[in-house]
């Protein structure tokens, strides 16, 4: 799903006008942004939370040349799914989808 889809969704499911619609899903995607940008932690019951974390500043390779680059400390963002996101998203996984069967143990292969 895309910004445009989430932004349709919104309209047709609250009955809004699109444009309201897009002012609602702005205005939620700048105000996750600034809380993270001041180090705070957002937290959606029922959906996750929203954090930063730091990543220490490390010495990697520019992969065309082999050279040696230093790579600053940063701060990412991290979306930690809720209990009930992950139940919802893999119910019913069982019923349709075939469980990935076990790999043979080397006594169970003849």
């Amino acid at each position: 799903m895309t910004k445009a889809d989430l932004i349709d969704e919104v309209s047709r499911l609250a009955e809004l006008t699109r444009k309201d619609s897009e002012v609602i899903v702005e205005t939620i995607f700048d105000s996750i942004v600034r809380s993270l940008r001041v180090g705070d932690k957002i937290e959606i019951r029922g959906f996750g939370s929203f954090r930063t974390r730091q990543r220490k500043p490390r010495v990697g390779r520019n992969p065309k040349t082999g050279d040696r680059v230093e790579v600053p400390a940063k701060k990412i963002p991290f979306f930690k799914p809720s209990k009930e996101l992950k139940d919802l998203v893999n119910s019913g996984v069982s019923e349709s989808a075939p469980a990935p069967s076990a790999p043979a143990t080397p006594a169970q292969q003849v």
